[in-house]
């Protein structure tokens, strides 16, 4: 009966293999705009508690060891364990490509990460996806005194921190928070497309779409805030230093999407 069995699954998995409709994580033609929708149904999945938790079984891993990879988005968020990319967007294995670092920030690395998921892997989506209560944030916020090698992590952090603080004058340190948090997300797209030329001709294309997003601790709900409000200057700039804070002009409006 065991040989039986392993046998049905073995066929089962070699008919999947060839069989385009099934293929591990294909998403050929799949749309920015539909990769955002199923991003925004698993979270809605995740918040209401009913998560289907699809592609983690056997099959899956079976799938996309034979077939590859080809994540419909790719989220660059923090490295807190509070936030688990797969988890709070209802997703499963080769469905999104996760870049994570603390404060969610974009340097070499991780737009070096990015490039390869929407170059190499043809992911349609790039999210960057900040945090309510971020510590990284919140130690820039603080002036902490850090360590060298977080002091050197944390860095790009400081002009959006410094965006918040002249646009919340004399405001209570939370409010301040709550605003560097958003800002931060907005530094970390500038960043992104200014230094990357290959993420930037994927958007004049209208092949990828970057958008910014926060993620509530407490609800477990995503904030979609949309593509960065200077994209369009953005994406013609040539490669060059992190600016001032990128969040220039009128602020998107958030969806609860």
């Amino acid at each position: 009966m065991r040989r039986f069995r392993l046998a049905l699954f073995t066929l089962f998995v070699a008919a999947a293999l060839a069989s385009p409709a099934l293929a591990a994580g294909s998403n050929p033609g799949v749309s920015p705009d539909e990769a955002m929708r199923v991003l925004k149904a698993g979270n809605a999945r995740y918040v209401e508690g009913k998560p289907q938790h699809p592609h983690q079984d056997r099959v899956r891993r079976a799938l996309t060891a034979g077939q590859g990879q080809h994540p419909l988005a790719v989220v660059l968020t923090c490295s807190d364990s509070r936030v688990p990319a797969e988890i709070i967007f209802d997703q499963g294995i080769g469905d999104i490509f996760v870049v994570r670092v603390a404060g969610n920030v974009a340097a070499t690395d991780e737009i070096g990460s990015m490039e390869y998921a929407v170059d190499h892997l043809a992911a349609p989506l790039v999210v960057v996806l900040g945090h309510t209560q971020c510590g990284a944030v919140t130690a820039v916020v603080d002036n902490a005194k850090l360590p060298p090698n977080i002091a050197k992590l944390v860095a790009p952090i400081k002009p959006a921190v410094d965006q918040a603080r002249a646009d919340n004058p004399d405001a209570a340190k939370d409010v301040v928070l709550r605003a560097a948090i958003t800002d931060n997300v907005w530094q970390a797209i500038d960043d992104t497309l200014r230094q990357s030329p290959i993420i930037r001709e994927k958007i004049k294309d209208n092949q990828v779409q970057v958008a910014g997003a926060l993620y509530d601790l407490d609800s477990g709900q995503v904030q979609w805030l949309g593509p960065h409000p200077d994209q369009a200057k953005l994406i013609g700039a040539k490669k060059g230093p992190a600016a001032k804070s990128g969040k220039k002009g009128k602020k998107p409006k958030k969806s609860e999407e």
